[in-house]
């Protein structure tokens, strides 16, 4: 008898790569064939992720039609199987994939749209932290941001084309020539929600992220805008209740 290991390698075969040879030895027929119930059980698969990505990426669904993103979907789902049993964290590499995927590539925008819709799913289920107090802040050898906060950056006004996509708004136009944007996305309290950044604002929390600490932050701040009010960039980070 095959070990547990072989039997789940051939399973996935079967499923994901339509190579049934191995699989179909091990099923039972009774009354249908091997390939009958292997096709239900892929049938099963490949509806279920599709649904679990079209519900964490609905703009994305939105410009590229249902049918299309089914087809997508698939591919997808052939190429990054799930690693982990928890399905919201199924397809953050969908923006990726949606960037080197020929079909969406002369859709230069679309990739960064999904990945902002990947961040508003990561801020959904990202882990509690509490937020510093002011007055401890100095006190605090080692800050960070908020495990919820996602930054990013897009060449595309991304926050435009989420908010004219939206099924309380019926559609509208966006200008892809107005240009890029810096976001940062996280969760206030039970809601998502995302606001854009200056570029000193951008580089504070970048590095607060990367470094932990407020000097390096307001080192880039300054080399991004010497103008930059420290002052002000520190309150906002509070006041949202980022810097943990």
């Amino acid at each position: 008898m095959p070990a547990l290991r072989e039997l789940q390698a051939a399973f996935g075969a079967a499923i994901l790569a339509d190579d049934e040879r191995a699989a179909a030895a091990g099923v039972r027929a009774d009354g249908l064939s091997a390939s009958a119930r292997l096709a239900v059980y892929r049938h099963h698969v490949f509806t279920s992720l599709a649904a679990v990505l079209e519900s964490t990426y609905p703009v994305v669904v939105r410009l590229v039609d249902r049918r299309f993103f089914g087809y997508a979907a698939h591919r997808y789902i052939r190429d990054h199987p799930p690693s982990s049993p928890c399905l919201f964290e199924y397809g953050a590499m969908l923006p990726d994939f949606l960037e080197r995927f020929g079909p969406t590539r002369h859709l230069a925008y679309l990739s960064d749209v999904a990945r902002l819709e990947w961040a508003m799913n990561a801020a959904l289920h990202a882990a509690e932290a509490a937020p510093i107090a002011p007055e401890s802040l100095l006190a605090s050898p080692d800050v960070s941001l908020h495990p919820s906060v996602t930054l990013l950056s897009s060449a595309w006004p991304v926050d435009a084309i989420w908010r004219a996509n939206q099924p309380d708004v019926g559609g509208g136009t966006v200008d892809l020539t107005a240009g890029g944007v810096r976001l940062q996305v996280w969760r206030a309290g039970d809601e998502v929600v995302f606001r854009a950044l200056s570029p000193a604002g951008f580089a504070f929390r970048d590095t607060l992220a990367r470094t932990h600490g407020l000097e390096d932050a307001a080192v880039a701040a300054l080399d991004a805008d010497p103008a930059a009010d420290l002052a002000v960039l520190i309150r906002e980070v509070l006041d949202e209740e980022v810097l943990v």
